[in-house]
């Protein structure tokens, strides 16, 4: 008995051992903890971007020049910064970094898709899979998932935020929405948004 014992803590302890060293994650209450990933330059995302982007003017030559499908009334997908900037041309983007294993995340899901009708040819509703996504996790610094922000354009070179207390910021930590929310809570940052 005693040797069964010791066998099954040694294979626990190696399991704890090799979760350690993938960076899984955790998941606790209305978040998910992200794995690890290994540090990314920040990229300069002001390349066809404009400067500062607040008033916005949705037009012919803006969606066709796109190499992202931006249909209206659909969650749209993305995996690199270029996405992003491509629909800021548009207006805002709510953008979620969350997982397909996060159950937070995929509670999420029909919020999402239903601003994303709601808000259709108004801003753009984009979410990341922090799994296909790693660089943009790193990118943005997120921990904890499921994570939104509303980006609503550009200033020298770095994304502009709407926070929820109407003010614009540089800083995404200040604008950063965290967990499971309610729709109520989108639906006024982006009505601040698109006020503005």
């Amino acid at each position: 008995m005693h040797k069964n014992m010791v066998k099954m803590l040694g294979i626990l302890m190696l399991v704890l051992f090799v979760l350690s060293m993938t960076g899984a994650a955790a998941c606790s209450g209305s978040t998910c903890t992200t794995p690890s990933y290994k540090p990314v330059a920040k990229a300069d995302i002001s390349k066809n971007t404009p400067k500062t982007t607040i008033n916005y003017k949705k037009t012919q030559a803006n969606s066709t020049n796109s190499k992202i499908s931006l249909k209206e009334n659909t969650v749209v997908e993305v995996a690199q910064l270029k996405q992003i900037n491509t629909a800021l041309k548009n207006g805002p983007v709510l953008l979620k970094i969350g997982a397909e294993w996060c159950g937070s995340c995929q509670k999420m899901k029909p919020i999402l898709n239903k601003l994303a009708t709601e808000y259709g040819g108004k801003a753009t509703i984009m979410a990341a899979d922090v799994g296909q996504s790693p660089k943009l996790v790193e990118y943005f610094g997120v921990s904890s998932i499921p994570d939104f922000s509303v980006i609503v354009g550009t200033e020298h070179g770095k994304y502009v935020y709407m926070q929820q207390n109407g003010k614009v910021t540089r800083s995404r930590s200040q604008a950063r929405i965290v967990g499971l929310n309610d729709k109520r809570v989108f639906e006024k940052v982006l009505d601040l948004t698109i006020k503005k």
